[in-house]
């Protein structure tokens, strides 16, 4: 049980990580960690007040699987082993609570303003198309 008890403290330290970054707004966009969401990724300050929004639960997630690793470092047997389960379940679900949480505050957010031709007609055939009449 300790090797299991390692690597809930592990998950635990690296969910408290994600956590704090999200909270301060310090966690930038990438592919691995945070709330990560169509609506999320359409720009950095909608993607910070996601994680921001998320982030108490992402913490709480991560107490949890530090008691998880307790209890398996303290509690033998059948009762250690449920405990360890109980906390896993928790976590997740307190997780994904924190990641729904999120993304509907994602969702709320307007999208931003690209301009009448979307700007995106800078290097192709269609410039002049962009330019005023």
């Amino acid at each position: 049980m300790l090797i299991v008890s390692v690597v809930l403290l592990v998950l635990a330290v690296v969910l408290g990580g994600v956590a704090v970054a999200g909270f301060t707004e310090r966690l930038p966009r990438n592919r691995w960690a945070g709330v990560r969401t169509p609506e999320t990724m359409r720009d950095d300050e909608t993607f910070a007040l996601a994680n921001k929004v998320a982030a108490p639960t992402v913490m709480a997630s991560a107490v949890l699987l530090v008691i998880g690793s307790v209890a398996a470092t303290l509690v033998d047997g059948a009762l250690g082993l449920a405990a360890v389960g109980v906390s896993i379940v928790a976590a997740v679900i307190t997780t994904a609570m924190g990641g729904v949480l999120g993304a509907r505050t994602a969702a709320a957010m307007p999208a931003p303003d690209t301009g009448g031709c979307g700007s995106s007609c800078g290097a192709c055939s269609l410039k002049d198309a962009c330019q005023p009449s």
